[in-house]
């Protein structure tokens, strides 16, 4: 058993005010792997006053050497990847080798990027030349509370702690309490990094505790969010009172656009991006919706693909989805399976219970529904596993219309060999994000979304543009700087 009792509070690692200990559950075993604890008021306010002691020295620092000192977690990444990827395959159920190329290295790729990003950013540039004595300067927002989920840990966590750091911000994390094992690495590697004390915080706990707390907490002035609609609202409300600012990353229910022009990989592409994590992300492709002349082909090839996916323990090696985060997770999924099957979608593929062969672990048959309708509870509601929906459409209009009938706006897909529609489709789609014929968006995209998915805009410049504030200067001496310079 692991144990990771500590908080990371002020450069080194501290006792919990009180014992409150928590298991971290094995979603492939079922078993405690871990225990970590709980934090209280009392940790969220020992963390909050190491990051707000911390906080004008490190917004003080200059730029390059907060570069120089955030380089230095990605040597630490190096050195203990494996670490990492065995830590996350371990609390949340990512399949070994999915951990190791998929959700392990999000920590290298957004740290590179935020990188090159941090390159671009003028700290102090001219308003323009009707104002020659005008500056807009960008100053760290200050304490910065930093609450992360457990389906893609790395990748949130290092989405939110890297651009704050940049920024000049300090900064308290809260992991998720389901998939706390990474974040904790994590923080060695900051600290080993060589970061100054308080500039960096860790405080394990759950969203109605320290969550809260650090959502209301005075002396943070500002929430970055990911995980449920349900939880940025009320994180909302919490901040309200504080006037904090507040970017939230949240749901999705991704409509995946498939021409009858489409290439011929589209749907098993659709598929498998759907099934990947094991339907745990938020910008999955859930609601597949087909063009009348492919339709039927493209329920065949669904149903292939689910039936070809294998599922095992995130232990063994190779292709294969693992298990759900845990039991609560398994069976609202299983509830949403029950749904679409008592509305009247045609189950084609998977269905109820756990596959073959897996009587113990959080696991769930990959399952695909077809005939589904709009305004089906499948094809309105997140269901965050690997259930695919797919719907007819006879039309490009009709197209839009079911796709951009959602309270959710992540991600939406187009495939499609006629690029004057992709280029139609890509504005005419209500989300933060469009991705078409299976392209990725490039290095330093920002990553985010409209209506019910939050607004944030993770990534690239937009990333560490959120945890800075404009101010406007009059009076500027132009002169004096240029001697400053010298």
């Amino acid at each position: 058993m692991i144990e990771k009792r500590d908080f990371y509070i002020n450069g080194g690692w501290t006792a919990p005010a009180e014992a409150r200990d928590c298991e971290v559950i094995d979603p492939s075993t079922e078993e405690a792997c871990a225990v970590i604890s709980l934090g209280d008021q009392a940790d969220t306010d020992a963390a909050v006053a190491a990051a707000k002691a911390a906080f004008e020295g490190w917004a003080a620092t200059p730029p390059a050497e907060r570069l120089r000192l955030v380089k230095g977690i990605l040597a630490q990444y190096e050195a203990r990847k494996e670490e990492m990827a065995q830590a996350i395959s371990l609390e949340m159920g990512a399949p070994i080798d999915l951990a190791r190329n998929s959700q392990a290295p999000c920590l290298p790729w957004h740290l590179t990027n935020f990188l090159k990003a941090f390159e671009e950013i003028e700290w102090v540039r001219p308003l323009g030349p009707h104002a020659p004595n005008d500056r807009i300067a960008l100053e760290p927002i200050g304490v910065v509370g930093l609450i992360t989920p457990w389906n893609w840990p790395m990748n949130q966590v290092t989405l939110k702690v890297i651009p704050a750091l940049l920024a000049g911000c300090t900064c308290v994390l809260k992991p998720s309490e389901e998939a706390p094992l990474s974040s904790l690495l994590f923080a060695e590697f900051v600290h080993d990094a060589g970061l100054p004390a308080g500039v960096f915080n860790l405080v394990n706990g759950d969203g109605a505790g320290v969550g809260t707390q650090l959502s209301s907490h005075p002396d943070v002035e500002m929430i970055s969010f990911t995980g449920s609609t349900r939880a940025g609202r009320a994180i909302s409300k919490a901040a309200a009172e504080t006037l904090k600012r507040v970017t939230l990353e949240l749901g999705g229910k991704g409509a995946n656009l498939i021409f009858a022009d489409a290439d011929e990989r589209a749907v098993e592409r659709g598929v498998k991006h759907c099934f990947n994590n094991s339907g745990q992300s938020c910008n999955a492709p859930t609601r597949m919706l087909v063009e009348r002349p492919l339709y039927d082909r493209a329920v065949e090839i669904a149903a292939e693909v689910a039936a070809k996916t294998r599922v095992a323990s995130a232990h063994e090696e190779g292709p294969h989805i693992g298990p759900v985060v845990n039991k609560r997770q398994f069976e609202q999924i299983q509830s949403y399976i029950q749904k679409g099957i008592d509305e009247g979608a045609r189950l084609v593929a998977g269905g109820l219970g756990r596959p073959d062969g897996l009587n113990r672990g959080f696991f769930v048959r990959p399952t695909v529904f077809a005939d589904v309708t709009p305004g089906m509870t499948i094809e309105r509601e997140e269901i965050f596993g690997p259930v695919l929906s797919i719907l007819p459409f006879e039309t490009e209009e009709e197209a839009v219309r079911i796709a951009n009938d959602t309270p959710y706006g992540l991600t939406n897909y187009v495939q499609s060999e006629d690029g004057a529609r992709r280029n139609r489709l890509a504005r005419r789609l209500r989300s933060g994000m469009v991705e078409m014929n299976g392209k990725s968006r490039g290095a330093g995209a920002p990553f985010g979304g409209v209506k019910a998915s939050g607004r944030a805009r993770e990534g690239g410049v937009w990333g560490i543009e959120e945890f800075l504030e404009v101010k406007a200067i009059s009076g500027w001496d132009p002169e004096a700087e240029a001697l400053a310079a010298e």
